[in-house]
Formats: structure tokens, C-alpha cells, sequence
């Protein structure tokens, strides 16, 4: 995913993921519903096909073990205006172009396949290509094929029971393994390799039609659209995938020829070769295909390589409360990997200058959590102020990262929820490649603009489905979040001992995003 200064301060207001979709209102356009592994949706998935991740769930968000758990996961992996004069609206998954964010992990979507339709809740993956979906398994995670889910239809893939499903011979444009064919007419075999050790995904492919709606305002719950694509009928899963990665498969959304954007865009089914993602704070987000953002959008171009086409971006400099932190390195721009992750000396220029702008003491909260820079809140704290980050890009549009940083939660003995307090989420890495992940995507709509070959962004309320007011002045050194604490809505998180008052002081309210829940954090970034 598969890889200024000024003393005005914003507040951020966390929000039920269960509130905010009550009020959600349907976006023009073609998308998905996106679900985070960790929530509710994806829980009772889990639980409906016995997956072995379904325990996870029933753990609190915000746990030291959760964060972990994200590490690991990520470690495993390292998604226009003139619309309506064209005649063609934004595309989104037929269920509605929602997503959701898991347990603080990455985002998925509800995505049906194949006729009669099968739904898979797929994990969206801006660093990788194929589409792919557990199918006539020989060693898959294990599933219950005969559990349902309220609402949704929860029959595996099999090509052979949809009758819109072709085979992909091995002379097929698309089939870029044709050596590994016994015969031309013989299915083309695929393997997918991901950053994290030993995962993989391998099967032949097939083509099949996704079903998407095209949103109008003169149509009364969109109108369908059935879009052939390529996929993998993934028979064998490795690594992380076994261990609750991309619970019921993955939806690379990357720039090669076999992407779904990239089918979308030569099939003339998009008015533009683009698409945008946005991720609230709280874990709601949305997906459109087609949508080139707003004119006036903060933008840089891609870098795009020859060998393996990746969304890539270059970073000319950082800025952390203001001050001027010397940088230049390329990212891959992935939806797919929780974190961010930095290759010296950019990881440790930060961490550091991060670091000397806290107010509160440098803890280790937690072995098992994989962040270096955690800070401990005083007793009572309910407020948590933080200096403010950001990139200049390329081009020097400023990439504003919302919140640089996790609120670290546990219970009590007594079962009362308290704040431990925060990291610096960010991580240095181990391998070449430095990946901004999804948490440098708050609280923005991304756009990936593959016509233009530009990433945009801006400041996007993913509730009302709004672009955000801007007064075009500059962020201040400091974010500020009230920390208050509260019951999660999962239950059973480990118990953990009351910490003693730190120094320190904040303007941040602590508490409304704790994470308690086991998730994975992998980086699911494929490899070539």
C-alpha cells in the first residue's frame, strides 16, 4: 500500500464515527464506503466469517498493544470541476463513496463483485496496482462461508459462479507474467509482494465487473454502473494477510495499467484520469474517482519512475512550530501504510526538533508501543498543545500535517479510561523507500490527479462533504486538543496502572480519539 508560524491555534473536535454517519449526506459522484479495519463494520465482518482477527475488535482503541499492533501491520504493507457539463458525475463503489478507518489503521471500502454480486470489504492501497480478493482459497485466512452480515452479502469470490467472469490468458495485455504460462490460452498467474516480510498475495487473474454508482441530483440513489476489470483471484496468501491484514482483500489503486483507477479512466468511464481520498480525523473518509479537486488546491507534481510508477512527491524542507527544519528527500505518497516513515537524516531532524518544541516530559510509555518520542500528560491535563508540522513540496505548495501525532490510552483497575499520553507518530525507517502514510493525511482531501500527474490538496470536512474555510493565513507554531477522557466503545482493553503527574502544560483536548484496540500497522507497499 500495499508505500509558519503565527499564534492562532485550532482546535480539534473528535467525533463518533456512529454520529458522524448518521448526518452524512451522499456525494455526486462515483466512490466506495471506506471502513477503517478497526471499526465497527469491519468488526462485525471479521466476527461474520469467523476471521481470527475478529478478538481484536473487542479490544479498546488507543492501548499501547494497539499501536503495536499498527507498527507491525505497517511493516507488513510497507488510495474537477466541469463534471456536470460533461454529463458524467464522480463514480463511487455502489454502496456510496463512505469509508472507514479500522482501529487506527488504514482505510476500507465496501466493494462489490461479479454477477450475482459478491461484497468484499477491501483495504484501499494508493502503493500498490492489483486488485485482488481472497477466491477458490488453497491457503487463505480462514473464513465462514456460510456467516452473514446484516445487509451484506458475504459469499466468497469464485469465478466460475459469476457469470460475467472471464478468464485472462497469458496472452493478455495485462498479464505481465506470460513466462510463467504453460501455454498462451492457460490462466495468467500473478504474485504480488508487499514490504512487510514474507506477505504476498498469488492466483491467476480474471476479469470480472466492479459495480459502481454514478451520483446525479435528477437520480434518485445513482445511477449503476458496471465497470470490467482485471483482478486477482487471490488462492494464496502469506504473511500478514493470515494475520488480519486486508481482512477480505486489497484494492491497489496505484498507477499502473491494471489499477482500478487506471481501467476507469480507459474505459471513458471518469470525465478525468483522477481520484481524491479524504481521511477525517475520527476515521470516516470518502473516496470519489473522477474528482480532480478544486481549483486553487495546493499541489505538487509527481515523480513517477520508469521502472515501478509509484505516487511519488519530493520534500524540499520541513517545519516544525514555525522553524525551519532542513530536508530533501522523495516519499511515496500511500494510503495504505498507517504511519509515516523516514529514512535519516530527515527522520531524526524532526524527531528532534519535534521533540525541543513539547511541553510535556519524554516518557516511555509502553514497550510494545514502536514510537521513540512519547510525551507523558500531568494527572487531570485536559489540554494538549502541539507544535505544528509541515512540508514544503515541491513547487513550494506547504503540506499542512494536521496531527503529527496518537493520543496513547488505557484503563484503569477500576475500569476507568485514562490518557497516558501521546507520540510523535512518525517512524524512522529500515528500508530505502520513505513513505508518508495515512495519520499526514488528516484532515485533508487528497486528490491524485494522474492526468496532470499532480497530488493536490485541501483542508475537507468529510461529514458534511465540504471544503474547509481558509482566511489564507498561516498556521500557528502550536495546535491545541482538549484531552478528556471517556469509556471507549471497546471494551476489554488490558488495564494499566494510573500515572503519575508529569510537567508540562497544554491547549489540546485529550481523550475523544483513544486507541485501545489490537490492530496491524503494515506498509502495504508492494515490491517489484
Amino acid at each position: 500500500m500495499a508505500m509558519a508560524r503565527s499564534t492562532t491555534t485550532a482546535c480539534l473536535r473528535l467525533v463518533a464515527v456512529a454520529t458522524v454517519l448518521a448526518a452524512l449526506g451522499e456525494a455526486a459522484g462515483i466512490g466506495f464506503d471506506l471502513h477503517h479495519r478497526s471499526s465497527p463494520v469491519v468488526k462485525r465482518w471479521a466476527e461474520a466469517r469467523g476471521h481470527p482477527a475478529a478478538a481484536w475488535w473487542a479490544e479498546a482503541q488507543g492501548s499501547p498493544e494497539y499501536y503495536s499492533a499498527l507498527y507491525h501491520h505497517d511493516r507488513a504493507h510497507i488510495a474537477r470541476r466541469g463534471l456536470a457539463d460533461s454529463g458524467k458525475g464522480l463514480l463511487t463503489f455502489a454502496d456510496g463513496n463512505i469509508t472507514y478507518q479500522l482501529d487506527g489503521s488504514i482505510h476500507y471500502a465496501e466493494v462489490a463483485v461479479g454477477t450475482p454480486s459478491a461484497t468484499f470489504l477491501v483495504a484501499l492501497d494508493t502503493g500498490s496496482d492489483l486488485f485482488w480478493v481472497p477466491c477458490d482459497c488453497k491457503h487463505c485466512a480462514p473464513m465462514d462461508n456460510n456467516a452473514s452480515t446484516p445487509g451484506v452479502a458475504l459469499r466468497p469470490y469464485s469465478p466460475g459462479k459469476s457469470s460475467t467472469s472471464k478468464p485472462v490468458g497469458c496472452g493478455h495485455a495485462l498479464c505481465d507474467r506470460p513466462n510463467a504460462c504453460n501455454a498462451v490460452n492457460s490462466s495468467c498467474p500473478y504474485t504480488v509482494r508487499y514490504v512487510s516480510a514474507n506477505t504476498s498475495s498469488s492466483g491467476v487473474l480474471v476479469e470480472d465487473v466492479i459495480h459502481f454508482s454514478r451520483e446525479r441530483e435528477s437520480v434518485v440513489g445513482g445511477e449503476p454502473v458496471e465497470a470490467p476489470v482485471v483482478l486477482g483471484c487471490g488462492q494464496v496468501q502469506t504473511g500478514a494477510f493470515l494475520d488480519g491484514a486486508a481482512v477480505d482483500g486489497l484494492l491497489g489503486l496505484g498507477i499502473e495499467k491494471v489499477s482500478v483507477p487506471s481501467v476507469l479512466a480507459a474505459a471513458g468511464l471518469v470525465v478525468s484520469d483522477s481520484f481524491s481520498m479524504c481521511f477525517s480525523p475520527d476515521g470516516l473518509g470518502r473516496i470519489n474517482f473522477g474528482d480532480a479537486g478544486l481549483r486553487g488546491q495546493a499541489e505538487t507534481p509527481f515523480i513517477v519512475s520508469n521502472r515501478h510508477p509509484t505516487y511519488n512527491i519530493s520534500v524540499t524542507g520541513m517545519s516544525v512550530a514555525g522553524e525551519a527544519v532542513a530536508a530533501e528527500f522523495t516519499a511515496v505518497v500511500d494510503s495504505g501504510t498507517s504511519y509515516t516513515y523516514l529514512n535519516d537524516p530527515a527522520y531524526t531532524d524532526l524527531a528532534t526538533s519535534f521533540n525541543s518544541q513539547v511541553r510535556e516530559k519524554r516518557a516511555n510509555l509502553s514497550a510494545s508501543i514502536p514510537f521513540e518520542y512519547c510525551y507523558e500528560v500531568t494527572s487531570g491535563q485536559t489540554e494538549l498543545s502541539t507544535p505544528v508540522v509541515t512540508l514544503t513540496t515541491g513547487g513550494g505548495a506547504v503540506f499542512p500535517v494536521k496531527e503529527p501525532f496518537v493520543i496513547i490510552g488505557g484503563q484503569t483497575s477500576d475500569g476507568r479510561v485514562v490518557v497516558l499520553g501521546y507520540c510523535l507518530a512518525v517512524l524512522k525507517n529500515d528500508i530505502t523507500v520513505d513513505i508518508i502514510g495515512q495519520n499526514f493525511m488528516t484532515g485533508l482531501k487528497v486528490v491524485f490527479d494522474r492526468e496532470r500527474s499532480v497530488l493536490g490538496w485541501h483542508e475537507f470536512d468529510c461529514y458534511k462533504n465540504v471544503t474547509m474555510e481558509n482566511d489564507g493565513a498561516a498556521p500557528g507554531p502550536t495546535s491545541s486538543t482538549q484531552i478528556q477522557p471517556r469509556r471507549s466503545e471497546y471494551p476489554g482493553a488490558a488495564p494499566v496502572s494510573p500515572r503519575q503527574p508529569g510537567s508540562g502544560c497544554s491547549r489540546r483536548a485529550l481523550g475523544g480519539r483513544l486507541a485501545f484496540a489490537l490492530t496491524l500497522l503494515l506498509p502495504l507497499l508492494a515490491v517489484v
